[in-house]
């Protein structure tokens, strides 16, 4: 019987929704690198496994079945009917078997630090019998030591111990039950089956899944999967190497629907009414052009994770007042409003662009944009 996951939202209601499956021993806050950067594009869902964070913790062992059950239960509950996954470890074994047994309802799966067998049984048996003998901080150190390479565990101490105390704090049970699950989990002979768009990302340096045997597996036998292996990665590449693991999550899912992704982010830096008369505006002669901003612009470049909104609406004042292109400078200074720069920061861009672009032509910005403050005033 399925339990009700707890989970966690954010970005816009109407996006694609991306669930989000964590590592074994960790909460939805294992994701917390990922959330700013896939929210601009998507309708993230993170969940906590059965037995993990805030979601109920019946008696174990439990199956993969169990596991992929609740998710299949949580999309019913949100009235989600088909959905982009990415899950690392456990999360991407029930990634593994949704895509196999749900095809319909797993559109892209991304599929991180995992494997399709993660043998012997022996060892998943011992380490549920520790756990529910002394409990999960007996088993802390020495799994949050395969997470992280030696020299990022030396010099970020203080995520190493925050990600421990999720492990530490997880219900014995449900880490014991969750360790059934893997005991009994082989789906070699199965990743054939899987039809959706397959990511597959390693750590070069994963001592738990090590790209041979896993990963590489993993992406001989899923039709047409990628496989991107991550240098200086561990067993949690998701946060070592948050910012390449962003990227990648965010080409490979946006890849889906590249206008659709555009316009959202487009409208949401734009705002509806600009938008809206661009629309009306666009005739058979200027649809391709439209077509071609919407889908590269903003659905490839201002979609990309690697800098935040309000950096990038640095750059474009800068580079619009160099360039001399006043008939679009109203417009991003109302977007960089809209992307959270104060009047004051927008001034300051404009200070450094008379230095490097010339007085006149930041004179001409300082005026457009005290009109714009006005009009909104």
């Amino acid at each position: 019987m399925s339990v009700d996951l707890h989970h966690t939202e954010s970005g816009p209601a109407d996006a694609p929704p991306l669930l989000l499956g964590g590592s074994l021993g960790t909460t939805t806050r294992m994701w917390e690198p990922q959330v700013e950067a896939l929210s601009t594009v998507f309708r993230v869902i993170r969940l906590d496994h059965r037995g993990h964070g805030r979601s109920p913790v019946p008696e174990g062992p439990y199956t993969m079945a169990d596991l992929g059950g609740d998710v299949i239960a949580l999309m019913d509950r949100l009235g989600i009917e088909r959905a982009h996954y990415a899950g690392l470890s456990i999360g991407g074994m029930v990634g593994q078997w949704l895509a196999i047994h749900h095809p319909e309802r797993i559109d892209r799966l991304a599929l991180l630090a995992t494997a399709p067998y993660m043998g012997p049984p022996r060892n998943w048996r011992d380490r549920a019998a520790l756990v529910r003998a002394e409990g999960t901080g007996a088993v802390a150190d020495s799994v949050v030591e395969r997470w992280f390479t030696p020299d990022f565990a030396e010099g970020h101490p203080r995520e190493v111990s925050l990600l421990r105390e999720q492990i530490a704090s997880t219900a014995p049970e449900g880490y014991a039950g969750c360790c059934g699950a893997i005991e009994t989990y082989d789906v070699r002979e199965d990743l054939h089956r899987i039809t959706a768009p397959t990511l597959v990302v390693a750590g070069a340096d994963d001592p738990a899944t090590p790209p041979a045997g896993n990963a590489e597996l993993i992406a001989e036998r899923v039709p047409g999967a990628r496989l991107a292996v991550l240098e200086d990665a561990a067993h949690l590449l998701s946060w070592q190497q948050s910012a390449k693991v962003n990227t990648l999550l965010t080409q490979h899912f946006a890849s889906a629907d590249r206008h659709a992704s555009g316009m959202r982010v487009r409208r949401a830096v734009l705002g509806d009414e600009h938008v809206d008369r661009a629309e009306a505006r666009k005739s058979a002669f200027t649809e391709p052009f439209q077509d071609l901003i919407t889908r590269y612009a903003w659905g490839e470049v201002w979609t990309r994770p690697g800098l935040d909104r309000r950096t990038r609406s640095c750059m474009v004042l800068t580079a619009l007042v160099a360039h001399g292109h006043w008939a679009e400078l109203a417009m991003h200074v109302r977007a960089a409003l809209r992307n959270g720069l104060g009047q004051d920061e927008i001034g300051e861009v404009f200070l450094q662009a008379a230095v490097y672009c010339g007085v006149p032509a930041a004179n001409k910005a300082f005026g457009i944009a005290q009109e714009v403050f006005t009009e909104q005033a």
